[in-house]
């Protein structure tokens, strides 16, 4: 007991000493240098450390509000010369880690580095929030975060409409998709620039949504042109994404059906690979006049014009279904393939862990699954836009055929 409240108190020191040095280097010298360095946190640290130790809360706070008084009479007396208040907040925080430390150190002392990193960081977050950050952007992250935060959570959650096939929450979560893929695609750009950054959002949107990324991607090629051949490359990418984690999911819901399915899978994400792989090539080799202004992150009008699309389909899938009823396992998972692949394979690799099917017996509905999704994935992109989608489609029908050649080669072996 003994060694560990010695512990706590060490990583309250520790935590006042890392955040005192950072602050000590920025302290200044003579007459105008600022009251608090690594002394002034260190000390603070443990003080809230004991406060905690002595008499729990009431007390911590009670030091708090000292430590806030003797900073406020400090500001108020040097407040011509730095009107900043970083260091007295970042002194108060300090005292409140100490504290914390009694408690939780693995907490505190987390809390405390990343507390000194954003201090260490103050000169390239004033340059990222003054000169690259456009006020387009801070707008368009404002709307993403009100999407998230404010809407989603107001979204029933239960299937509603015709057919009870539309629930509100998942198609408000495909609007957020195509928006946050969107935006991680444009900060791709922003960072690697779009010959290179396009292709990698693609690769890495792929394993959220692949039919999103593909929307995304439309939207940039339509947006900047000039893009178009990178803006092809990441959304032939999110397919092998779609087709790595398919492999994945089979995997963990049943091995059986992933090695039945491997030399399809294995066929439709080499083509996939080398498609979006020749696209990124081209577009590497592309010459490309001086990056402009950056432009909209996302376009919320074209994520509802496409929740809209889905939507429909998932209308029409199903009144499919009510009008076939269970007639077959092929029909009702090619059928829910149009709106999500991933949940139907899942559903039939289930059957075959359950032996109620045959590994064998899966390859083909799953193939119809893909085939379907891949159909959801061309109506996108001919949405988005016609030129990007005339590019993307034949790298969709090249996969699919592969995929099922590989099935065929599979059946005559």
């Amino acid at each position: 007991m003994e060694r560990e409240i010695w512990l706590q108190f060490g990583t309250a020191l520790g935590i006042g000493l890392l955040v005192g040095i950072e602050r000590e280097r920025r302290k200044g010298e003579g007459p105008r240098r600022r009251a608090a360095g690594i002394r002034t946190f260190a000390v603070s640290a443990l003080v809230g450390a004991v406060s905690q130790y002595l008499g729990g809360p009431p007390v911590l706070a009670a030091a708090a509000l000292g430590v806030a008084a003797i900073e406020a009479v400090a500001y108020w007396r040097r407040q011509e010369q730095d009107p900043g208040l970083t260091t007295e907040v970042a002194l108060l925080l300090t005292l409140l880690l100490g504290g914390l430390a009694m408690r939780e150190p693995g907490v505190a002392a987390g809390l405390g580095v990343t507390l000194t990193a954003l201090l260490l960081a103050r000169e390239r977050i004033h340059h990222f929030a003054r000169s690259v950050l456009t006020e387009r952007e801070l707008h368009d992250g404002l709307v993403l975060a009100a999407a998230a935060l404010v809407i989603l959570p107001l979204m029933p959650d239960r299937h509603l409409g015709p057919f009870q096939a539309l629930n509100p929450r998942l198609l408000w979560m495909f609007v957020l998709l195509v928006m946050t893929t969107g935006a991680i695609g444009h900060a791709a750009q922003r960072l690697l620039g779009p010959r290179l950054g396009l292709p990698v959002s693609g690769l890495a949107g792929g394993f959220v949504s692949s039919v999103a990324t593909i929307a995304s991607m439309g939207r940039l090629a339509q947006a900047e042109p000039r893009w178009m051949t990178s803006a092809v490359a990441g959304a032939a990418l999110s397919s092998l994404s779609t087709v790595v984690q398919m492999a994945l999911v089979l995997a963990i819901t049943s091995p059986a059906t992933l090695a039945a399915l491997a030399w399809p899978l294995a066929f439709a994400g080499v083509v996939a690979f080398v498609y979006g792989a020749a696209f990124t090539l081209r577009g590497l080799r592309a010459e490309l006049p001086p990056q402009q202004e950056s432009g909209r992150a996302f376009s919320l009008a074209t994520a509802l014009v496409l929740a809209a699309t889905v939507s429909f389909i998932l209308i029409l899938v199903g009144a499919m279904q009510a009008w076939l009823g269970d007639r077959g396992l092929l029909v009702g998972t090619a059928l829910a393939g149009f709106a999500d692949s991933h949940s139907s394979a899942v559903s039939v690799a289930s059957l075959v862990h359950a032996d109620k099917l045959a590994a064998v017996d899966a390859v083909v509905p799953i193939l119809a699954v893909l085939t379907t999704n891949a159909i959801t994935k061309s109506i996108v992109a001919m949405m988005s836009n016609r030129r990007f989608a005339w590019q993307v489609v034949p790298g969709l029908v090249a996969m699919i055929a592969a995929a099922w050649g590989g099935w065929w080669m599979t059946r005559v072996s």
